[in-house]
């Protein structure tokens, strides 16, 4: 189950106020990670999200490989929920997809 808090940009004093869209997610064990949503696209018909791991601890965002992390959005019973692609070529095409369009925000090697 995740919960996608609504964070927003406003204009405070007269500049715009970058805050990030985050997602709460929570593993099988009822561990709960916080991610920042990158971008999202639809493609063949279904939806991806990007996204980037938030820490608390500014060390372990430092530390951290800096991984996309890619999952798809299914919608059950009108609520929305993420899953890993399992497929290794509709990972490759959508990761490829993601990449193409954020490598000129994010310093993006490929493995």
């Amino acid at each position: 189950m995740a919960e996608i808090k609504d964070f927003y940009n406003e204009e405070v004093n007269g500049e715009e106020n970058y805050t990030p869209d985050l997602i709460s997610l929570t593993d099988d064990e009822g561990n709960e990670y916080q991610f920042e949503i990158l971008d999202q696209i639809e493609y063949n018909d279904e939806r991806y999200l990007a996204l980037m791991p938030q820490y608390d601890d500014p060390q372990k965002m430092v530390d951290s490989d800096g991984e996309l992390v890619v999952l798809k959005v299914i919608v059950e019973d009108d609520e929305e929920q993420f899953e890993e692609i399992e497929d290794d070529e509709e990972y490759e095409d959508v990761a490829g997809i993601f990449i193409d369009r954020l490598q000129d925000i994010f310093d993006i090697t490929e493995e």
